[in-house]
């Protein structure tokens, strides 16, 4: 494996013409741009894991059934500073990097504190993003660099945080019909606040603008999002998008900013502050395009990590979306280099098994409505006035389907005549059984557990005993 995963590539400057067999339409005429890692060595230092190998761009060329291919290693400050040490010297995500042993204690000092906050590598290894007119190389960082399509020449450096508050943003935007770019990032502790920030690149100077300014500096937020920790924001890779929705999956594979803050002293990579949280749920939020505000409804799901979003549409009063989900974080574990060349087999086969997994989520929730997301069928519970709380399943004894049992809800009403309720519902039909009002001052609740006689019984019975185990241990001790 280390024929494809580890081995630095050479570039190759000028078009070669390559050979062709079969017949390309007459059509498919335009060139391919591709990127990824390509230099995993610096002189003796090695990088940690695949994914923080130096960008080498490369491109097919294709006009009148023939293909050019050629390749460029993006010249980043990250690469020319690397190449020009003979080292590897600047830190990417899975391989830290640390100054010269033979640099005075002031320098190593200085090192060690100025990454505090870390200032993230332009190593823009991941994809390929048209803004406009142009095309810039991208990662998951603040960073972009703008690359010339034909030559694959590196042009400028583009810090997002000049346009918008971002410290992290995803490799994986989205266009309009117009060309502009809906794309979003992570804004770590902007004044007292983590959130995720969807923003807008327009594709053009809007009209009446000075000519000649770049879109950068029109770039406007588009909605924002407050992240459930403020110090372990969400991973995420992507995000969805229909014609008038956003679809942003917070996960619960999350970053750990105080121990990244302090990972170049412990020399810990910054790959090592993520966690999978397996007990946590993954919660889906929807925005609305058109008012640019999250729907009010909010919905989850179990754990999972998820890289890609695979599709995503409006149908049937629902937004239908696909995703290849992972049911832990050991996909990224694998592509350690170290996995990748040694028993790379049996390595692969305690990965998580990939799944492609359809979500559809009902637009217009009128209270509390069961879905059925193979024929996209519902039955519903409403009455005017009436708010439910988060409906809770409890299953019958010794119950074969999954929606034999009930529903119970907690109700309260916007009508002061009408008492507030506990509403039991049949799951299979949907119909009230009973409900339970109660003459009270009831608030609107957020989650809770429902226990069964059998479960406060077994938790009698065990206070019971530790209770006696006590009373034995102190059995005969003298009193003091």
């Amino acid at each position: 494996m280390d024929i494809i995963f580890g081995r630095n590539r050479k570039e190759q400057l000028e078009p070669v013409r390559a050979k062709v067999t079969g017949k390309i339409p007459a059509w498919l005429q335009g060139t391919l741009l591709r990127n990824g890692p390509g230099m995993h060595t610096v002189g003796e230092s090695r990088y940690n894991h695949w994914f923080d190998g130096l960008a080498l761009l490369h491109s097919f060329t294709i006009r009148d059934g023939e293909v050019y291919y050629r390749s460029k290693y993006l010249r980043s400050d990250t690469y020319n500073t690397n190449i020009e040490a003979n080292r590897i010297v600047v830190s990417e995500f899975g391989t830290m990097a640390y100054p010269d042993p033979c640099k005075n204690i002031f320098s190593k000092a200085f090192s060690y504190l100025s990454h505090t906050i870390p200032d993230f590598t332009d190593n823009c290894l991941i994809n390929i993003m048209k803004c406009g007119e142009d095309f810039y190389a991208t990662s998951e960082t603040n960073y972009i660099r703008k690359i010339n399509p034909q030559t694959l020449e590196t042009l400028e450096k583009v810090d997002y945080r000049k346009y918008v508050a971002v410290n992290l943003a995803t490799s994986h935007p989205h266009y309009d019909e117009a060309g502009n770019v809906l794309n979003m990032g992570t804004s770590i502790v902007e004044k007292g606040k983590t959130k995720y920030v969807i923003f807008k690149i327009p594709a053009t100077v809007p009209e009446g603008k000075k000519q000649g300014k770049s879109p950068w500096k029109h770039t406007e937020v588009f909605c924002s999002i407050p992240s459930r920790s403020l110090l372990s924001p969400s991973y995420y890779h992507s995000f969805g998008v229909t014609e008038n929705y956003v679809i942003f999956l917070e996960q619960p594979f999350r970053l750990d900013i105080l121990k990244m803050a302090t990972a170049y002293i412990r020399r810990m990579s910054w790959a090592s502050c993520l966690a999978f949280h397996r007990e946590e749920k993954t919660y889906i939020h929807i925005i609305d395009q058109r008012t640019r505000q999250p729907v009010q409804t909010k919905f989850y799901t179990d754990a999972m990590v998820v890289f890609h979003h695979v599709n995503a549409y409006e149908e049937d009063g629902c937004i239908v979306f696909d995703v290849i989900a992972y049911e832990d974080n050991s996909l990224y574990q694998l592509f350690y280099l170290a996995n990748l060349n040694q028993d790379f087999k049996e390595n692969s086969r305690l990965t998580s098994v990939p799944t492609l997994r359809r979500f559809a989520v009902p637009l217009h929730v009128d209270k509390i409505i069961k879905y059925d997301i193979l024929t996209k069928s519902s039955l519903k519970w409403r009455e005017d006035d009436c708010w439910p709380a988060e409906p809770l399943f409890v299953p019958a004894p010794g119950a074969k389907d999954e929606d034999d049992g009930v529903i119970l809800s907690a109700i309260v009403s916007t009508d002061p005549q009408k008492l507030p309720f506990l509403l039991i519902l049949d799951a299979k039909s949907f119909t009230e059984l009973a409900r339970a009002s109660v003459d009270v001052d009831m608030h609107m609740d957020l989650h809770g557990l429902f226990i069964t006689d059998m479960d406060w019984d077994t938790k009698k019975q065990a206070a019971s005993e530790e209770q006696r185990d006590r009373a034995s241990d102190c059995h005969g001790a003298p009193l003091t």
